[in-house]
C-alpha cells in the first residue's frame, strides 16, 4: 500500500469526540521521547503531519489522520513523561486507555519501543494490561539506525525473551529508522492486510 494523501482531521480530548464515521483506525503510542512523531511522518511521507518537538510529552490530545480517505492513523500521546504533575498523569491514562478499551474501530495498536533500551517495566505493563484486554497489538521498534544491525537483532531478541516469559504467542514486531525508512512498507503492508482481513 502508498500513502498517497494524509490530512489531519481532529484532536480530541477523549474518546467520546473522536471521529464517527465508523473507518477503521490504526493508532500509535509509546513512551515520550520514543520517536513517534518521527515514524508518523516517515509512514506518510510528510514532513511535519505530526508535530515533532524537542521537548517530550507534547502531545496531549488523540489526534486522527485521514489516510487516502479511507482509514485513520491516531496518534496517542505519549506516556511515562515525568515533569508532568500527578493529576495530569492519571487524566493521561484515563484518557489513552478510554480510548483503547472502547473504541471499536481501533484495528490495530502499534507500541513503539527504543531498540536501544533494555525491555522497561512501564512498557512490559502496558503490554500487560493490552494482553488482558484482549486490545491486538504490534511491537515497533524504533531507532534502528542508531544501533548496528548485529545489536538490533540482540536487543529484539532479548525484548521477545522477557515477553516469551509471560506470553504464549508473541505480537508481531517491526524494527524501524525513521531516518532511513526502514519498516516503513511491512507496517502499510500489516495495515493494508487489516484493512482487508478484518
Amino acid at each position: 500500500m502508498e500513502i498517497q494523501k494524509a490530512e489531519y482531521i481532529i484532536s480530541a480530548p477523549r474518546q467520546e469526540l473522536c471521529p464517527t464515521d465508523g473507518k477503521k483506525e490504526y493508532a500509535f503510542i509509546g513512551r515520550s521521547n520514543v520517536g513517534k512523531s518521527s515514524l508518523i511522518n516517515m509512514l506518510c511521507r510528510h514532513k511535519n503531519l505530526a508535530k515533532t518537538s524537542a521537548t517530550p510529552g507534547k502531545t496531549m490530545l488523540i489526534n486522527h489522520f485521514l489516510i487516502n480517505g479511507e482509514w485513520y492513523l491516531v496518534d496517542l500521546p505519549g506516556y511515562g513523561y515525568a515533569k508532568r504533575s500527578k493529576q495530569e498523569i492519571e487524566k493521561l491514562e484515563r484518557m489513552i486507555k478510554g480510548y483503547i478499551a472502547k473504541r471499536d474501530v481501533l484495528q490495530n495498536l502499534f507500541l513503539l519501543v527504543d531498540v536501544r533500551l533494555e525491555p522497561q517495566k512501564i512498557d512490559l505493563d502496558f503490554i500487560q494490561w493490552l494482553g488482558e484486554t484482549g486490545i491486538p497489538f504490534a511491537i515497533v521498534f524504533t531507532k534502528a539506525d542508531k544501533l548496528s544491525k548485529g545489536k538490533v537483532a540482540q536487543q529484539t531478541a532479548a525484548y521477545r525473551r522477557k515477553l516469551s516469559e509471560t506470553w504464549e504467542e508473541l505480537p508481531p514486531f517491526y524494527v524501524t529508522s525513521s531516518e532511513t525508512g526502514q519498516g516503513r512498507t511491512d507496517i502499510l503492508d500489516y495495515i493494508d492486510y487489516c484493512n482487508h482481513n478484518s
